[in-house]
């Protein structure tokens, strides 16, 4: 050991490497190597040659030193989360958004701009008569998939319609996106139809989310609703490359029974059978409802809204029965 120490300070010598005090320290200079370590503070090493020997009989002093510099860096990355504000670098932020009172607006998922009143003197009892085999097949499939819903969910009115809008939020997505994809294929436009479902789609989802403040869905439910949600979107998706006009008389009788489901839950409120609670915030905020507004209101414009949605769908449908395209009809755009 000895005769290596000193071959190893022999070797410092020859080199021209020195040592020299700096603050209490060392410093370690080398004219071969070109650079300088400050070894101030290790308390664990032996400096042979320049270089530091530890014992590697235990690693905990050297966890023990590094440890405030992680926690350190633990608050940073935690503190960061926190921190909801974007860096400016990317030059994006979101303006100040204010009610017409001044106050804040609240939401994220829809802007004040994107908010209307529903109009509730829309017939709610129009039907459309079947007419040839594909409109039969249509209505009798909505009518056979509504009984094993009916037999689930019973007189749960509000779990009926929250598993109603995870379906009903479909249709437009598929069609939308299908309609998108093929006038990126044909360098066509759409009319106006591309937005018009996508409109119905949102609009479908806000239905969504102001059904969940008011029913509380229980596990298995939601198990239910990854399951349907799985099967309908990939049926549909198929229907609808093979018969558009198919799915969207699908999508209009599909319309017809929401209107119907809700009329029931409309009937159970006045009748006392279910409770007329204030309504949730995000609808007064979505449909300018009154500030007192009660589930009752709530129900009346989401049944406006299926309503609508009932005519676009079999009006589309019209469309392509009668030989032509989609984009030769201008869309219902706005059309609530």
């Amino acid at each position: 050991m000895n005769r290596f120490v000193l071959r190893s300070v022999k070797q410092c010598l020859v080199n021209g490497q020195r040592y020299y005090g700096s603050g209490g320290g060392l410093v370690y200079g080398s004219s071969v190597v070109g650079r300088s370590v400050h070894l101030s503070g290790q308390r664990n090493g032996v400096m042979f040659g320049g270089f530091e020997w530890r014992r590697m009989m235990s690693s905990a002093p050297a966890s023990m030193e590094k440890a405030p510099s992680e926690k350190k860096e633990q608050e940073k990355e935690e503190t960061k989360g926190k921190d909801i504000v974007a860096s400016s670098y990317w030059g994006i932020s979101r303006p100040t958004i204010t009610r017409e009172d001044g106050t804040v607006w609240p939401w994220n998922c829809f802007m004040p701009w994107e908010t209307y009143k529903a109009d509730v003197s829309i017939d709610l009892k129009k039907h459309h008569v079947p007419k040839n085999f594909l409109d039969n097949l249509a209505y009798r499939t909505v009518k056979l998939l509504r009984i094993p819903v009916d037999l689930f969910f019973q007189r749960r009115y509000g779990c009926h319609a929250m598993m109603l809008e995870t379906v009903a939020a479909v249709p437009g997505m598929v069609g939308g996106m299908l309609l998108h994809l093929k006038s990126l294929r044909k360098f066509q436009q759409s009319g106006g139809w591309i937005k018009a479902l996508l409109e119905e789609a949102e609009n479908e989802r806000m239905h969504l989310m102001t059904i969940v403040e008011l029913v509380k869905p229980k596990w298995y439910e939601r198990l239910l609703v990854l399951a349907v949600q799985g099967v309908f979107f990939n049926g549909f998706f198929v229907l609808y490359l093979s018969s558009p006009k198919l799915a969207h008389r699908f999508v209009g009788y599909l319309e017809e029974e929401a209107v119907f489901s809700y009329t029931e839950y409309l009937e159970s409120i006045e009748s006392g059978e279910t409770e007329n609670v204030p309504a949730p915030a995000i609808a007064i905020d979505y449909w300018r409802l009154p500030k007192d507004a009660r589930l009752k209101d709530v129900i009346t414009v989401i049944r406006a809204d299926e309503a609508h949605h009932r005519d676009i769908n079999h009006f589309a449908s019209d469309i392509q029965f009668q030989g032509k395209e989609l984009r030769e009809a201008p869309a219902p755009v706005g059309y609530h």
